[in-house]
């Protein structure tokens, strides 16, 4: 009895155990019921686009940008084959092991690499490096299985065959920012597309860049391409050819030298820009493959500004070179006639104020031919207190001064051409005689750029037509196999009397032959044009050369050649470096003898535009390891 009482008790905790295991099952097969039902139905076409994402992927093509000629053929910016190196963050599995990898195979930033990657979406493909040497893209092939996510790409790169020549008329390319992706311009283009930034790269790029392919590839586990499954084919950008001729764009360059200033040369005749020289320069290949934020920030801290075209963008007193303004208002609102002398005895005294002229002995008695000839200071400040800053201001506008000369190049300045409304409206005080005075000569508020002042020097030279400035000449277009000439802009007619503008141009030849500017003297070649020493400071304590270099004078001089059929107009400034007459002078007389010689027939300078192929395809492999 007892032992069938232990048999019973021992029958019922199994049956109790089986009980609780089947409801163990019961509650694993729910649980289970319940995921897949999570798994397919609930969250099914998230899974399924992972899916379809792993398998294949979708790789935009970069096209090749249009290439960039000089008028005569000279190719100034080409694309050479290169391998980018790109990451898929959905593919990385560690972002800090990839950092530590990559570090250690091709020496990156690790600081500058771990912010490029925490600050991107998981789902983006990042370029973390571009123009790849063909060892470093073997040493990542050969590290493929330890670098999931990571992608050689071969593609175009950016190249200024020139070198830094005509860096600041080309510009460079970089990654469209987030505030372009917003704008219409770039509505079409996805993050890390490379556009112009700078220069006729960023003004043209809509036709330089191109249309984008597709390719359509299936990828493994860790992200590489497997197989092509389609190909949709980039199309190659629209070359672009320019009014520059890079000869004298190169001479500028070298007459300038280590000197901070600028070169600008225009045909008076139509505004083609021939040459337009800036310097300190940049190396515009180095910025369109990709800096390190700290090589940037070193750039942009520079206190030489390399990366400012100062031809369209420096701001300058014009010195004397504003005479010729001066000048030309004065003759048209009977302020003086040609031949009306005036007394200078080394200053002019307003008020308890002596404004002194630049030659302490004065210059005797001076009449218009002989004010500019020797760029008499007093002269000026008696014509200009007659004219008062109003009638001033409305001259220099005449002549483009203080408005943007329209020129086809991005961010250029519109200087100051200030008036008693001017004054009024920014500082709230009302225009004193005395700033007048310094106006008249250049001085004061008044500031300009050399772009501007090259189309002052042409408009004198051409008769009184002021042409808008341009350097685009005529557009390849790809698709289209044609050639499309650009129209040049339309000159705008001032209302000046010839007679007046004859007698400016009469003064401005005997400038160069009897006057301040007898270092721009040619013994093949008449020149015209008028030197200008622009003060940076207030210098009386010691002469100018004990000054720091800061504080020396802006040397100028603007001009144009030949004199009785004038082709080239010229603006030489350079910064710090004292007068007009000796340093800016000689540098325009070496241009303009380079231009009679590259040039030395009367018509129209010519263009070439060189036959190549339009194929733009490109084919580059590498080796798995």
């Amino acid at each position: 009895m007892a032992t069938n009482g232990f048999q019973s008790n021992e029958l019922g905790d199994l049956q109790q155990r089986l009980i609780f295991l089947k409801i163990g099952i019961f509650i694993l097969i729910g649980l289970l019921v319940l995921r897949l039902w999570q798994l397919q139905i609930k969250e099914g076409p998230y899974y399924r686009e992972l899916s379809q994402d792993n398998r294949t992927r979708s790789i935009v093509l970069r096209p090749a940008r249009g290439l960039i000629y000089d008028r005569n053929g000279i190719l100034l910016a080409n694309n050479i084959p290169s391998f980018n190196l790109y990451v898929e963050l959905n593919d990385v599995v560690s972002r800090d092991g990839l950092i530590t990898t990559l570090v250690d195979l091709l020496a990156f930033d690790a600081t500058d690499l771990s912010q490029r990657l925490q600050s991107q979406d998981s789902r983006t493909r990042i370029k973390i490096k571009g123009g790849l040497s063909l060892r470093e893209a073997t040493l990542i092939e050969s590290h493929r299985l330890d670098l999931p996510g990571v992608v050689i790409q071969p593609e175009y790169q950016r190249n200024n065959p020139q070198g830094n020549y005509a860096a600041h008329v080309l510009g460079y390319i970089g990654a469209v920012s987030e505030k372009q992706l917003a704008q219409d311009q770039f509505s079409n283009l996805t993050p890390g597309s490379l556009v112009g930034q700078q220069g006729i790269e960023r003004m043209y790029d809509g036709l330089l860049q191109g249309m984008p392919g597709r390719k359509l590839i299936e990828v493994d586990a860790l992200g590489h391409e497997k197989q092509t499954l389609s190909v949709d084919s980039p199309q190659a950008g629209d070359d672009l050819y320019l009014t520059i001729d890079f000869r004298l764009q190169q001479l500028a360059e070298e007459l300038l030298g280590k000197e901070a200033g600028a070169i600008v040369a225009l045909d008076p005749n139509n505004g083609a820009v021939l040459a337009l020289a800036s310097q300190p320069g940049f190396d515009p290949n180095a910025l369109s493959r990709g800096l390190p934020r700290s090589q940037w920030h070193t750039i942009l801290q520079d206190p030489y500004h390399p990366l400012t075209n100062r031809a369209i963008q420096g701001l300058y007193p014009p010195g004397s070179t504003f005479k010729i303004v001066m000048a030309t208002g004065a003759l048209e609102t009977n302020t003086i006639a040609p031949l009306d002398t005036v007394q200078c005895q080394g200053g002019y005294r307003l008020g308890n104020h002596l404004f002194r002229d630049w030659k302490a002995s004065g210059h005797g008695t001076v009449n218009l031919s002989k004010a500019l000839t020797h760029s008499c200071d007093v002269y000026f400040y008696k014509i200009g207190h007659r004219m008062g800053i109003d009638t001033i201001a409305t001259y220099a506008h005449h002549f483009g001064l203080g408005e943007k000369t329209g020129i086809d190049l991005p961010s250029e300045q519109d200087g100051i051409v200030p008036s008693s409304e001017w004054k009024k409206q920014i500082y709230g005080e009302p225009w004193y005689p005395g700033e007048t005075i310094s106006v008249s000569i250049g001085q004061g508020f008044l500031t300009v750029t050399p772009i501007q002042m090259a189309n002052v020097i042409a408009t004198i030279a051409n008769g009184g037509t002021r042409y808008t400035p341009h350097i685009m000449h005529s557009i390849r277009h790809r698709k289209l196999e044609t050639i499309e000439e650009q129209v040049s802009p339309e000159g705008h007619l001032l209302t000046l009397q010839p007679n007046w503008i004859a007698r400016i141009q009469e003064a401005l030849v005997t400038v160069v032959t009897k006057g301040t500017a007898q270092q721009a003297k040619s013994a093949f070649v008449s020149i015209a044009g008028k030197t200008g020493t622009a003060q940076v400071v207030a210098l009386q304590a010691k002469a100018e050369k004990e000054q720091p270099k800061a504080f020396q004078d802006h040397a100028w001089f603007v001009a144009y050649a030949p004199a009785n059929a004038p082709r080239v107009a010229v603006a030489v400034v350079v910064e710090h470096m004292g007068h007009g007459g000796s340093i800016a002078a000689p540098l325009a007389k070496l241009f303009i003898e380079a231009f009679m010689q590259f040039y030395p027939n009367a018509q129209t300078t010519p263009f070439s535009v060189p036959t190549i192929s339009l194929n733009s395809s490109l084919v580059i492999t590498i080796a798995h390891a």
